[in-house]
């Protein structure tokens, strides 16, 4: 199976300060299964659209946007 990737990554701003790069679903799976501060409803939209995009169910960008919801519900920065 390849990785996939976006064409442009997000850079992060996690709650302890720190900036990740995620470059793509399975990253954003990374991020979303560690210590996520708020698991609401477009947490768990992401995780199963980045799922989905990895399988080739959906698009990358369609993981992608659904990412930044969650980033945005969880009152992250995303760049």
């Amino acid at each position: 199976m390849h990785q996939v990737l976006w064409n442009r990554p997000i850079e992060l701003g996690l709650i302890s300060g720190d900036v990740r790069m995620v470059k793509g679903p399975s990253d954003a799976l990374a991020c979303l299964a560690g210590q996520w501060p708020h698991r609401g409803p477009y947490y768990v939209a992401a995780r199963s659209a980045c799922r989905a995009a990895i399988a080739g169910r959906r698009t990358p960008d369609e993981a992608r946007r659904l990412f930044i919801f969650a980033v945005e519900e969880a009152h992250l920065t995303a760049h």
